[in-house]
């Protein structure tokens, strides 16, 4: 079973940015702009950036933080039209990920989709809405 729809795959191949939310240990959340990819043959979403193991958000993934990943954009101003992917699930912190679809090499975090959320990429499409994904690793 694929975890995404194909205009879900075109739409997230074409976008450079989303959010990264990550939980400190302390329960405060973080939430930050990254780069990605999509990783085709893990089917994962890595995230690369310059510094990331020295980064707090890849320090609240290696401490187990859960992960919440937003790619979103306004295709149309008139009529007003939002399209979003919100990619939910289990995140490993890579040191040394030699796989990496994270666009920049060196330490990624490394997203599992488990709950996908999406709205405007993929409308006519009803395996497209809101949905758990299988663990398949």
């Amino acid at each position: 079973m694929a975890i995404f729809t194909e205009r879900e795959l075109t739409y997230l191949r074409e976008q450079r940015l989303g959010r990264l939310a990550t939980v400190q240990q302390g329960g405060v959340v973080q939430n930050n702009p990254v780069g990605f990819g999509y990783n085709e043959e893990l089917r994962t979403i890595d995230i690369g950036g310059r510094n990331m193991a020295a980064s707090q958000k890849f320090r609240n993934v290696a401490a187990g933080s859960q992960v919440a990943f937003v790619v979103d954009d306004i295709a149309s101003l008139n009529p007003w039209t939002v399209r979003c992917l919100e990619i939910r699930g289990d995140a490993e912190a890579l040191v040394d990920a030699e796989d990496s679809a994270g666009n920049l090499g060196g330490p990624i975090i490394r997203i599992h989709p488990r709950r996908i959320v999406s709205f405007g990429v993929d409308p006519d499409n009803p395996a497209a809405g809101l949905r758990t994904v299988a663990d398949e690793r």
